[in-house]
């Protein structure tokens, strides 16, 4: 453990959390095992309107590790997960890691090249999915043309019973599935006494657990190495930080985002399977929806990303219902604007704290104290056990005064140590002692409050200025029509890029023009950070995870100025 007299927010910390508390580390697999004893009865998922028991999704795991060790799964082995939110993908996963092998996280909304490039680099043999027309066929096809050598496919009636049309609606229609040597459905992955193999585990700290990918907007994706100890670790930061919210065996948890991103896969998972958290699964996002659950079944977490709570805010259903009992609400994945914070937690009742985080910190990095004061812009302080410093920009060695912008630098028991056949990746993401270079542009404040700025590869540079983003965006969402904005650069002639911003508008707002928002943008900017252009749109493009995709609007762009 580092010496602590050097850490600015030490004295920031809540009097009931320790930074240098003892964080516990050990195999994935056991959380699932330790709450299955001690929480056997209470149900752990809740799936369209069916339960399912500790109990039960302990022995649907040890019959899904039996079947895959008859598959070859085992210590070495690589095994997809190509699901969306339901049941599969906690036996799944769990079932993987109890047989000894390790997790590959797949997109369905990857290209197929991308799935194709996956598979090869991570060595993946074994694939589970489900008969949905918008999977299966996919990863049919790779059979034959990939070292894909099993694929394992489920159906989305075995763990609900029959599936509203509603439910079936949001996840596409099912698909014949063609039974072979190599094609095997999921209950009889299942049809086992469950009589599994366990093997010795290693050190936490080297054993890996997941490879998840990153989805970077150049070049191919790379994939994170997760280890036992990176998870734990992880979830033991979490409990420190919400011990005094969360009770064990209690709470309610609602899973709206998809497991494969690691944000989803940890607090919604992982952590809730620690905690001995009943979890109710949606396959989408829908803000009646999500509203409604809340309302009837007493949800007491949501964990969510600033979409999903710019849909809320906006939805008259927020403040008709009920949602008392929500304890927590946490957004992360992308910068939250303040204007959005403050609405929501006002109409909801409930404060809606942010935390900054990424794959390579197995999602988390900063966290904001329940009970504390926000700090208006800020994404929290340093989680326990993490080391947080702000590098220069151009490289250099050394850490930058309070109130500097620079690149955010993390080190921690939570951090991957590389990217899987990647050294030069992780030679280039890796300082020379051990942080982890973000790409985050940041600064810290003398109280160790951390500040995310933006992302270095999404900084705009203006005549030579360094132009962020989120400051342009952060002065849009103050006015009262604008529901949703995303701010990129785009080609100038004289500036060498200029920031555009394309926005949704509130329903029933009126129409904005360019030169109102010029107006009304006067004193909220400088003159460096002045829009050249603003497009509305009826919605803006999004990633899997509900975020804003600037990727999307910038290709968009290219493809506009090539064409003219």
């Amino acid at each position: 453990m580092a010496e602590t007299a050097h850490l600015p927010w030490l004295d920031s910390y809540p009097e009931s959390l320790r930074w240098d508390t003892e964080l516990a580390t050990g195999p994935v697999n056991e959380l699932l095992d330790q709450s299955a004893q001690r929480f056997a009865d209470n149900p752990a998922i809740d799936f369209l309107g069916h339960k399912i028991s500790y109990r039960e999704l302990d022995r649907l795991v040890s019959r899904a590790a039996a079947g895959l060790q008859r598959l070859g799964v085992g210590p070495g082995v690589h095994v997809g997960l190509f699901l969306p939110n339901s049941p599969h993908y906690f036996i799944g996963f769990f079932g993987v890691l109890r047989a000894g092998g390790t997790v590959v996280n797949y997109s369905p909304l990857d290209a197929e090249r991308t799935l194709a490039h996956k598979i090869e680099d991570s060595e993946t043999d074994i694939m589970l999915t489900l008969d949905l027309e918008s999977l299966y066929p996919r990863m049919a096809g790779m059979l034959g043309n990939s070292r894909l050598r099993h694929l394992v496919v489920g159906q989305l009636t075995e763990f609900c019973g029959p599936v509203s049309a509603a439910a079936a609606g949001q996840l596409g229609p099912s698909v014949p599935v063609a039974m072979d040597a190599q094609t095997l459905s999921f209950a009889s992955l299942l049809d086992n006494d469950g009589d599994y193999r366990a093997h010795p585990q290693g050190d936490p700290a080297s054993s890996l657990a997941v490879l998840q990918y990153t989805g970077g907007t150049t070049g191919v994706p790379k994939g994170a190495m997760l280890t036992h100890a990176n998870i734990t670790a992880s979830c033991s930061q979490l409990e420190a930080i919400l011990r005094d919210a969360l009770e064990p065996g209690r709470e309610r948890v609602l899973a709206v985002l998809p497991p494969f991103h690691i944000y989803a896969l940890m607090v919604n998972m992982i952590f809730g399977v620690r905690m001995g958290s009943e979890v109710y699964l949606h396959p989408r996002f829908d803000a009646e929806s999500v509203l409604r659950e809340i309302h009837d079944n007493r949800i007491t977490t949501f964990p969510g990303v600033p979409t999903m709570f710019i849909g809320l805010a906006a939805h008259p259903l927020t403040e008709q219902l009920d949602l008392t009992s929500l304890k927590l609400c946490n957004s992360g994945g992308a910068p939250l604007p303040l204007e959005v914070q403050q609405r929501y937690s006002q109409m909801a009742g409930c404060a809606l704290r942010e935390g900054w985080g990424m794959t390579e910190t197995t999602t988390a990095g900063t966290f904001t104290p329940r009970d504390g004061e926000p700090r208006p812009g800020s994404c929290g302080l340093p989680i326990p056990g993490a080391i947080i410093r702000i590098a220069p920009l151009d490289g250099s060695p050394g850490s930058l005064p309070p109130g500097e912008c620079g690149e955010v630098c993390i080190a921690g028991p939570n951090v991957t140590p590389g990217y899987w056949k990647r050294p030069d990746a992780t030679a280039e993401a890796m300082t020379g002692d051990g942080f982890l270079r973000t790409g985050d542009v940041g600064y810290m404040d003398e109280k160790g409050w951390v500040y995310i700025v933006d992302r270095t590869k999404d900084m705009i540079l203006c005549s030579g200025y360094n132009v962020y983003p989120r400051v342009i965006e952060e002065a849009i969402y103050e006015h009262p029509s604008v529901e949703e904005v995303a701010v990129i650069g785009v080609d100038d002639p004289w500036r060498g890029q200029s920031p555009k911003a394309f926005i949704k508008l509130r329903s029933g707002a009126p129409r904005l023009s360019f030169e109102e928002l010029q107006r009304f943008l006067e004193g909220r900017l400088g003159k460096h950070e002045r829009l050249s252009a603003m497009e509305l749109r009826d919605a803006l493009p999004r990633t899997p995870v509900g975020k804003l995709s600037k990727k999307d609007l910038v290709e968009e762009e290219r493809a506009r100025t090539k064409a003219s």
